[in-house]
């Protein structure tokens, strides 16, 4: 009975080594995922959403890497909206070798410099929100975005306000950042081809007083005031500017696409206009079920950057997958996977389908413009636009 006793614990000693073995030989490693989004400060609202989207997409496709042979890991930094800070984070995940993709940035002024480190050790990174044209036009082949571009998002809310508003002048302030400023000068051309009066052109980083600012633009009465920016400023320009009774309609860019800018300006957003790369929850057939998945896991509504950061990862997840496939299970390396990433064809993804043009823009990218009727996020669409990306300069 002893004896059967002990060759019993001996053989399965022996099994239970040979299983953890197993598991271990078959276990080829750990591949990660980063993201590099502001997760405090002042922008931190949209740039949890941007991080929340890519980490659905990527806790979601846990089970097929693991499947793989590798643990799928989800790594995420807080850029804090800071260029100095980004390019800090970018340099301790160029430092991991098991990082294989950055989804990000939200700031372009972070992306841009941020974006030189990883082009170094040649890690894809894929913007969910950059909208800034440097962060594509350099041409470097591991940089893309799912998003579209200032050059073209600038002029769609120019013509808007010419053609759909036939207004005559315009008032343009913009926050100083390459974003921001990028944008309000992409606005501006195109209001000189449409022949719109420029009434003035003024940059600030005032984050609580625009009084003085205010001054000279009521003393124009233009038809339209445009600031380049984002949500946390804009919002509140527009509610001194209606204290201060200026009347004027009030238009910005996709830095004004979140619920914080109701939450800021309050009533005072009634009637104003935003362009924005990323489209409402219901401007998309497959949104419905993503925003379902996304309130079951985070407790919380999704807004339209939380589609393009689950589609930003979504994109390098497939691309990395393939490559595992192609190299028979083996670990593909950064510029493997930079080169998947540009290679994909027609990948069907929430906000529509995505294809990489040779600087990493998408081939085809909406454009929507949208209303607040009441004080309510989001605003309601009233126009949407489809266009390539311009081509690249040679």
């Amino acid at each position: 009975m002893l004896k059967h006793l002990a060759l019993i614990l001996i053989l399965s000693f022996v099994f239970g080594l040979s299983s953890i073995a197993t598991e271990a030989w078959g276990q080829k490693g750990v591949i990660k995922i980063a993201t590099q989004s502001p997760l405090s400060g002042e922008q931190a609202a949209l740039g949890e959403i941007v991080k929340l989207g890519a980490q659905l997409a990527a806790e979601e496709a846990v089970k097929t890497f693991k499947a793989l042979g590798f643990d799928l890991v989800f790594v995420p930094y807080d850029d804090q909206a800071k260029p100095e800070v980004g390019v800090a984070n970018a340099r301790n995940i160029a430092a991991d070798p098991d990082i294989l993709l950055v989804v990000g940035h939200f700031n372009s002024g972070v992306a841009l410099p941020s974006s030189e480190i990883y082009k170094d050790s040649m890690l894809a990174m894929i913007s969910p929100a950059n909208t800034a044209t440097e962060i594509t036009d350099r041409g470097y082949p591991n940089v893309n975005r799912v998003c579209g571009r200032d050059d073209v998002q600038g002029p769609v809310g120019s013509k808007f306000v010419a053609h759909d508003l036939k207004l005559k002048s315009v008032y343009i302030v913009h926050d100083k950042t390459l974003y921001g400023q990028g944008v309000a000068d992409a606005f501006r051309e195109e209001a000189k081809k449409l022949r719109l009066k420029i009434l003035g052109y003024d940059g600030t980083e005032e984050r609580a007083n625009f009084g003085p600012m205010i001054i000279p633009m009521k003393a124009k009465n233009p038809d339209l005031v445009y600031f380049g920016g984002i949500y946390h400023q804009g919002g509140l320009l527009l509610k001194q500017m209606r204290e201060k009774r200026v009347n004027s309609i009030f238009m910005g860019p996709d830095g004004l696409d979140s619920s914080e800018m109701v939450k800021i300006a309050g009533r005072q957003v009634i009637g104003s206009y935003y362009t924005t790369v990323a489209g409402p929850m219901d401007a998309y057939p497959e949104s419905a079920a993503f925003a379902k998945r996304f309130k079951q896991r985070f407790g919380k509504e999704t807004e339209s950057f939380g589609i393009y950061g689950y589609d930003a990862a979504l994109v390098g997840l497939k691309a990395i997958e393939h490559m595992i496939q192609s190299l028979g299970g083996k670990k593909p390396t950064r510029a493997q996977v930079s080169a998947a990433i540009r290679k994909l064809k027609n990948f069907k993804g929430i906000t529509g389908t995505i294809t990489f043009d040779e600087k990493g823009d998408p081939v085809q990218a909406k454009y929507f413009v949208l209303k607040f009727e009441k004080a309510q996020y989001p605003g309601k669409v009233v126009k949407v636009l489809e266009q390539q990306a311009p081509a690249a300069k040679h």
